[in-house]
């Protein structure tokens, strides 16, 4: 995490369609795009063709600028958004211009391949993803004050390294107050979150963490894909010290001597029905 600044203008990333265009910007793994839809655009006969989906299959938080937007969901619902409003749309959505103005807004959730062709070629390898956080890092941080504090994720930060190092892992990237983990394989996933546990629980800290294996997109500095949503959103679900693991996960390692405990199933947020999650015993 850092301090950075991106224009609008300055895009290299602008994607066109009919009677619409995306200007994207990427800041870390923050992706933004300000969109501008003309009067008659509507996505299932300007993007659909592109996208190559019955429904618009991304996830949007929206916030609207200028003109009216009305996104209609697979199950009927309707909602409208206009000037100075924020509005969520979860996938499989259609959504058109109301009026005779244009719609002019941001998205900060779905621009990351919306309005890109279901065929463009990108560089995917399987991963075995872990997210880790800390329990109550903004509590502990008051109590420490800023140095202190900043000593101690640092330390936190270099044992938990050399935990996934051991275990043949990477450290792709910090988050303040956790961390995102990539391994070869799920049983080496589940081993170094154990060791990552271990590491914060040195330190008198908790953690939570989650751990999913799918498909991820690699660059030079980050992991990025639906695996890796999927692991935030199963770390998200964890309590303190709890390493939970996706139904992927579970079937992987299955053979091994790792026991794990049913803990039903779970909606998680931005994803489609309900997930089966498993806590490592």
């Amino acid at each position: 995490m850092r301090l950075q600044r991106r224009r609008f203008s300055d895009s290299t990333d602008v994607r066109r369609f009919p009677l619409g265009t995306a200007e994207v910007v990427e800041l870390g793994d923050l992706v933004i795009g300000r969109l501008e839809y003309q009067p008659g655009w509507r996505w299932v006969t300007e993007v659909k063709p592109v996208a190559g989906t019955e429904w618009c299959e991304h996830h949007h938080v929206l916030l609207s600028v200028s003109g009216r937007l009305r996104m209609q969901l697979a199950d009927g619902a309707e909602l409208e958004t206009g000037p100075g409003e924020v509005a969520e749309i979860p996938p499989g959505h259609d959504a058109w211009v109301v009026g005779d103005a244009p719609w002019i807004g941001f998205d900060v959730a779905g621009m990351r391949t919306y309005g890109r062709s279901r065929d463009t070629t990108v560089d995917r390898v399987l991963a075995s993803i872990v997210m880790t956080d800390i329990v109550d890092s903004t509590r502990i941080a008051s109590d420490l004050g800023p140095s202190d504090w900043r000593n101690l994720i640092s330390e936190h930060n270099r044992l938990a390294g050399e935990a996934i190092e051991r275990r043949r892992g990477r450290v792709v990237k910090t988050t303040g107050d956790g961390l995102l983990a990539a391994f070869d394989g799920a049983e080496a996933a589940v081993r170094g979150a154990t060791a990552i546990r271990q590491a914060a629980r040195s330190l008198d800290l908790a953690i939570r963490c989650g751990v999913h294996s799918g498909e991820v997109e690699v660059t030079i500095d980050d992991l990025r894909g639906l695996a890796v949503h999927t692991a935030a959103r199963v770390m998200g679900v964890a309590g303190p010290n709890e390493i939970l693991v996706s139904a992927t996960v579970r079937d992987l390692v299955d053979g091994s001597d790792l026991v794990f405990e049913d803990v039903g199933m779970h909606e998680l947020k931005g994803l489609h029905g309900a997930r089966q999650l498993y806590r490592l015993a």
